[in-house]
């Protein structure tokens, strides 16, 4: 007689070092920037760019980032860790409480390979995979499903896998957004004007195929309808460039320099890419950007928090997995 069959979850996000060491973050840089999906230069000129003047250059100043966020751990496998625990207490009220989930990063620890393989050992012949990348890319959740298959290169005996591609326009995710912006309307006061930003990828890449973009764009326009925001009154960016070359835009810290000399003085700015704090957020955007648009004459400032680990962020993921159980 057919049995229904044991069902792991592994939840991944993109990575973190081990701790705020220069060391460690060289570890995690190297891991990280070497994977053709998310840098896919020639080999030969990027091995040499990135183990003799990056891996030199980054990882002291990089540490010091990681450094003035960490605390009993990165940020970001604390929350990952804790959305975890939430989702088991999650699936548990709904009696389904035999469901494993694991937690892993894409680079660093930990390790999709040894998620995996825990899974297997316990039994799992069927695993549902959900990087924590609302947006698609394949610098992220492309990433991330070549670790997965990376990670099942030796078996013999295959699970069935589920993948979730992406969610970038689930009404729970929009309505989760929707009301965390609210909140911070209420408690805190409302800006002139919203920013949604989304880490960037190069335009290379876009044109390419990659349906980021346009997903992040999606997504902004979803949440700012819900909101009944006007187009005057909001405005899509892009943060985190690296290197040389073009990247989508606009580019979030131009922005930021030229909306005082419009009159905007006050902003809100969520970046809605991103499912857990880490230091892309808390660092680069409640920090250093917030600095440079205060420099160019704003006044006020306000970074709304990721979704973290929100109740309504929670019934997002268990609903994202529980429909997939079959």
């Amino acid at each position: 007689m057919d049995q229904k069959k044991k069902t792991g979850v592994v939840l991944i996000n993109l990575g973190t070092p081990d701790e705020p060491t220069t060391s460690a973050v060289r570890r995690y840089l190297k891991e990280f920037l070497w994977d053709t999906r998310v840098v896919d230069m020639p080999r030969w000129l990027w091995w040499f760019a990135l183990n003799v003047i990056i891996l030199t250059i980054r990882p002291p100043k990089v540490a010091k980032f990681y450094q003035s966020i960490w605390k009993e751990d990165s940020p970001i496998r604390s929350i990952l860790n804790e959305q975890r625990n939430r989702l088991e207490l999650w699936f548990k009220q709904r009696d389904k409480d035999d469901l494993i989930i694991k937690t892993a990063m894409t680079y660093g620890n930990p390790a999709v390979k040894l998620a995996m393989e825990s899974l297997l050992t316990e039994g799992c012949e069927r695993i549902i995979v959900l990087p924590l990348f609302p947006q698609y890319s394949a610098t992220s959740t492309g990433a991330a499903f070549d670790a997965v298959a990376k990670a099942l290169m030796q078996e013999r005996n295959l699970p069935e896998l589920v993948f979730i591609k992406d969610y970038y326009q689930h009404p729970q995710y929009v309505e989760a957004l929707k009301k965390t912006i609210e909140e911070s309307w209420e408690k805190n006061g409302r800006g002139d004007h919203l920013v949604f930003s989304f880490h960037g990828i190069p335009q290379r890449y876009f044109d390419l195929g990659d349906p980021y973009p346009a997903q992040c764009a999606k997504t902004a326009e979803s949440v700012a309808k819900s909101l009944n925001l006007k187009d005057s009154q909001w405005t899509l960016a892009y943060q985190s460039l690296f290197g040389r070359e073009e990247w989508v835009k606009p580019y979030l810290a131009n922005l930021l320099k030229e909306l005082p000399s419009r009159g905007i003085k006050s902003l809100d700015i969520i970046s809605p890419a991103f499912s857990a704090d880490c230091l892309e957020t808390l660092d680069e955007l409640n920090v250093h950007l917030k600095a440079d648009f205060l420099l160019a004459g704003g006044e006020q400032y306000r970074y709304i928090p990721a979704l973290n680990i929100r109740d309504d962020h929670i019934e997002l993921l268990g609903s994202l997995i529980d429909c997939r159980l079959g």
